[in-house]
This record gives structure tokens, sequence and C-alpha cells, in this order.
């Protein structure tokens, strides 16, 4: 049996997914005041309440703010929601004064294998980008890192070349997050993880895991293991 015509998406699914588009290109900032309503109405053809549904879906999602009087504007990411805060590796080593570099070890899209689904915490399969990179500090290897992103809500990553930019500091200057949460471990480092980070076998490692979604909707996975020697969790607070 042939299959029917696919129906057109919904108005207010259209806006929701042009306004998702800019802010994921970087075109929208945080901060940036998006077009008032008249004007999503005057573009789309369509009724005030239209628009108000995209921009309240969006606003639950933590993506967008509403400001009295002011407008609609992109919402800067919930830092306060996480333990600490999501790390920028490539800042972190110039912050050191030293020379960052990256190797990129394997990228690989593949359908979420149960392991996937089960860090990324995806309820359905899906494709996902799989990266295993090693980044360093002047000479010495920094930290061991292995990344899923789950493209369903990532398109864009399928295209990209992180040998040029580690997909940690893409993912946090081109993707919106509403959301993250870490597990910080101490781990003895195997054969594999000696090599790749230039210690001995068995030597302590920091391992930081960080889970990040938009909403309901999981972005990335990520696990960096750096050497318990070269590394500390500084946090600086008042009652």
């Amino acid at each position: 049996m042939t299959a029917g015509p696919v129906p057109p998406l919904a108005i207010h699914t259209r806006i929701r997914q042009e306004i998702e588009r800019r802010i994921r290109s970087g075109e929208w900032a945080p901060g940036h005041r998006i077009p008032y309503e008249h004007e999503w109405m005057a573009s789309y053809g369509c009724s005030r309440m239209t628009v108000n549904r995209a921009l309240r879906g969006l606003i639950d999602a933590g993506l967008l703010e509403s400001r009295r009087r002011a407008g609609t504007f992109v919402a800067a990411p919930r830092f306060d929601r996480a333990a600490l805060e999501i790390p920028d590796i490539r800042e972190e080593v110039a912050r050191r004064g030293l020379a960052y570099r990256l190797e990129l070890l394997r990228t690989e899209r593949r359908t979420a294998t149960d392991a996937d689904q089960r860090l990324l915490r995806l309820d359905v399969p899906g494709d996902v980008l799989a990266i295993d990179c090693l980044h360093f500090a002047g000479d010495d290897p920094y930290a061991l890192e292995f990344r899923l992103i789950n493209l369903a809500a990532v398109p864009e990553a399928a295209e990209r070349d992180f040998s040029d930019e580690p997909p940690g500091s893409w993912l946090l200057a081109h993707v919106p997050w509403t959301e993250a949460e870490h597990r910080i471990t101490a781990v003895a480092a195997d054969a594999a993880i000696a090599r790749q980070l230039a210690i001995a076998p068995a030597s302590p490692c920091l391992a930081l895991e960080r889970w990040t979604w938009r909403g309901s909707e999981r972005i990335t996975y990520a696990r960096q293991t750096c050497p318990g020697t070269r590394h500390a969790l500084v946090a600086h607070f008042r009652p």
C-alpha cells in the first residue's frame, strides 16, 4: 500500500524550529531579543495564540525568557543547576599559560547501542555521534575524553570536523542547554588509559562524567579522565 503524503508541520512547530535553529547556529546569542509577537504573526500569517504557543514551549524548556514590557530574549544557560560549572578544557589550558592541542582519536556515527542508550539515558534508540579525543596542555596529556552526542537533538554535529575545535567547546558555544548533571569518581588507570595519558598503570585518576539536556531532550554525555596528580577540584563559597 502506498503511503499518503506527509502532513505539513503545524505553524507553531515551524516557528519553534526556526527559533531553535537560530539559537543553535549562534545567530541569536544569550541576551538577544527575538522578534515581537506581531512580527511573527505577520511573517507566518497566523494568530497571536499560535505564536504564543511556540514561545511558551521554548520558555518552558528554558531556551527563552520573557521580560515584562521588554520582550522575549534568548536565555543564558542555567549554570546554577549544576554542582560545578561546565568546563571548557581549551580555556582551562589557556588560563594556565600553556599551549592547547587536541588529538582526535575516533569519531563514529552509529545507531545507539544499548550501552549508548544507558549512558545518554535515551528512552528510544536513535543516531548518535561517538567521539574519543585526547586534550593536551603543552606536551603533556591533560584529559582523555569520551563523548556521545544525541543527533536527534543536535543534527549539525554530524557535519562538524572536531579536529579543529574540541566538541565540548563547540557545544558550549552553539547548543543551548537547560540542565546539567555531574558525577565525579576516583579511578585507577587501566593499561589503555595509562598509555594515552602517559602515566603508570593503576595510577589514580579523576573521572568527571557529565550529562546535559534541554527540557526532556538529551544533548550529550561526556566522560573526561584526568591524571589525579595533575588535577584538583576547587570550590570557593560562603554560607
